[in-house]
Formats: structure tokens, sequence, C-alpha cells
């Protein structure tokens, strides 16, 4: 086997597990059970909709959340704090650079890293920044538009 064999095998298909979006700029995040996407647009009702194509969508990884809670001295963190859109279980993310991935009907591409920003310390209190260092997930822009739901299989195309 080579790298690039390496690269493109994965254990098994992710899965959505929660969906949040932000109408207003930091507004509350609304816990929703599915999302249109567009290609053009990103996540419809979303306070990013439409602004920059390299990050229509954000990701992190729910294996991750315990990890930070951890870092910040918590038992668990809830996913509206990180202001990501959406946590996805069973996959590692950071193995889809450079690739699509279909969620639902829509298909999505990998554009990079999502860092943390400095709400973190507002949101998880001091070192909350450092805390999701690494583990902050990925954004991505919308290749193919479509409905993602709570439930649906996150798998590379």
């Amino acid at each position: 086997m080579n790298i690039k064999d390496l690269l493109n095998a994965f254990p098994r298909a992710g899965r959505v597990d929660w969906i949040g979006i932000r109408p207003e700029r930091r507004g509350p995040v609304n816990v929703v059970n599915y999302v249109e996407v567009t290609e053009k647009e990103g996540l419809l009702g979303d306070h990013y909709s439409g602004t920059n194509g390299k990050r229509h969508v954000t990701l992190i990884q729910a294996e991750h959340l315990p990890a930070i809670a951890a870092y910040v001295g918590r038992d668990s963190v809830d996913p509206a704090e990180l202001r990501r859109n959406i946590v996805v279980s069973g996959l590692n993310l950071l193995t889809l650079k450079e690739q699509r991935f279909q969620i639902g009907d829509s298909v999505l591409e990998y554009t990079g890293e999502c860092h943390p920003c400095t709400k973190m310390e507002v949101a998880l209190g001091p070192g909350g920044y450092n805390a999701v260092r690494g583990h902050g997930g990925i954004t991505a822009r919308v290749v193919k538009s479509g409905t993602i739901r709570v439930g649906d299989e996150v798998r590379v195309v």
C-alpha cells in the first residue's frame, strides 16, 4: 500500500449529530434538525450565508467536545458555545483535507481548519481559546446544494 491508498482509506462513514445556525452575528445559536445549503449562499438562515465561499459551513468532531471540556475543567461543552454549524461523530475531520464529502444530498469541499477566536475565552472561561486549539474542526464550501439532517452519513465522494 502506498501513501495515496492510505490517505483514501476511511474505516467508516461519519454521522451528523447536531446542527446549529446563527441568524445574527454574535446572536444565539439555533439548534435545528436540518438545514438547506446552496453553492452560492452556504447555510441558509445563518449569518455567514453568502459572505465567504471558503467558510460556508463549519464542522467539529463530537469526539473533541469531551477533550475541550476537560481542558477547561468542565464535565461537558455545549456545541453551541463553540459556534460551529455541524457536529460530526465517527470520522476524523482532518482526513477530509483536499477532499469532497457528501452529507445527505449535498456535497461539500474541505477548505481549511477552523481555528478558535477570542470568543472562546468568554464562552469557556480563561484558557478557552487554547482549549479549542487543534480541536476547532474544519471549514468547508458547498459544491452541491441540498439538505443536511441530523443522522445523515458523512462520507468521502
